[in-house]
């Protein structure tokens, strides 16, 4: 199954038991989620951002949206804007676009994660490519990644896709 090889081995090394879910083919993190059957709020959806003069990962439930301000609070920044593609293809050079995984630190990036993440036993998330997905326990993950939590989500968007 297509999936990150950084992302896996630094798993493996690590005795970190995970899942690799393979689904069909979704260029957003909703649709995965759907593709694969689980619900929106368990599965995260990675957002790369500039704030000031750095690059962070952010993650949150797929269903729900970035409210900007509440992040360049969390994030002490006076102005956070969306990475773009040509960014994320620099930064993430073997990830396919839009499929970066939650751990921004094996890209040298701090991690912050919704406090919604938090509450769950397990997340998904996409592992590098458009047809490959992971899941293992919140636990583990945070123990890797030593994300900083924080309040930024805002309602869930109600746009079909």
């Amino acid at each position: 199954m297509p999936v990150l090889k950084r992302l896996q081995t630094y798993l493996d090394s690590h005795k970190i038991p995970y899942e690799v879910v393979s689904h069909d083919a979704a260029y957003s993190a909703r649709r995965t989620a759907e593709s694969l059957h689980v619900a929106g709020d368990l599965f995260a959806k990675v957002v790369i951002v500039k704030a000031d003069q750095r690059f962070v990962t952010v993650v949150i439930p797929s269903t729900w949206r970035v409210d900007f301000k509440r992040l360049e609070e969390a994030l002490d920044s006076k102005h956070v804007r969306l990475a773009t593609e040509h960014e994320l293809a620099e930064l993430f050079p073997d990830c396919e676009v839009g499929t970066m995984p939650p751990f921004g630190n094996l890209y040298n990036m701090a991690v912050y994660v919704d406090q919604l993440l938090t509450q769950d036993e397990h997340i998904f998330f996409d592992a590098g490519t458009h047809t490959g997905a992971m899941k293992l326990r919140y636990r583990d993950f945070a123990e890797l990644v030593h994300p900083m939590v924080a309040q930024f989500h805002r309602e869930p968007s109600t746009l079909q896709y």
